[in-house]
């Protein structure tokens, strides 16, 4: 989660004070269903509500949030870092159960004030239905030696990127981690009746 550079709140812990003493005054830029999902779930833990302003995209969403226009945005790391590191927005807190090895310095939302407010993003490598086994192991076995690289993972880290567990890099492992999910987002999704856009 980052915020506009002037926003009077640097950490979760101060949004939800200054949304209290605020009502209905945070743009909350609503780019896709994971930012959605994060503000509803934000709304829950914290009992505030956010002024959703509506996106087509990232790109047009952090060009506002630069210029100041919307207040804030839920986007990847690849996204925001090098904003955060231009000094051109303020990181909030990593929306993930732990620090994250790309950005270290910016301190998850357990930490920030909000316990429980998480949306990690994060990328598979799929392939269609029925590709042949050892098509699948050859690939798989191409993506994992590729993410083993030292200049990979360093690359990854600059872009705020963070590297799955090992375990995470099989077809089984990616298998059950898409499917947990699933099951742990589209209840949320259901109840809040988000729809695809």
């Amino acid at each position: 989660m980052v915020a506009k550079k002037d926003l009077a709140a640097g950490n979760l812990k101060e949004l939800v004070a200054w949304m209290k003493a605020n009502p209905d005054k945070i743009n909350y830029v609503n780019q896709n269903a994971a930012a959605n999902v994060t503000g509803v779930i934000f709304e829950k833990l914290t009992g505030q509500k956010f002024r959703y302003i509506p996106y087509r995209g990232a790109g047009p969403a952090m060009t506002d949030l630069v210029s100041g226009q919307v207040d804030l945005l839920v986007v990847q790391g690849a996204v925001a870092l090098p904003q955060i590191r231009a000094g051109k927005i303020k990181a909030i807190a990593n929306l993930s159960p732990q620090r994250s090895a790309s950005m270290s310095d910016i301190p998850t939302s357990d930490e920030s004030g909000v316990p429980g407010l998480y949306m990690s993003g994060w990328f598979g490598l799929f392939a269609p239905k029925g590709t042949p086994k050892d098509v699948i192991a050859t690939l798989n076995s191409a993506m994992v030696q590729a993410l083993a690289e030292p200049t990979v993972r360093a690359r990854f880290t600059e872009l705020g990127l963070d590297v799955a567990s090992r375990e995470q890099q099989t077809p089984g492992g990616l298998a059950a981690f898409q499917k947990a999910e699933i099951e742990k987002w589209w209840p949320i999704i259901k109840e809040s009746g988000i729809q695809a856009q």
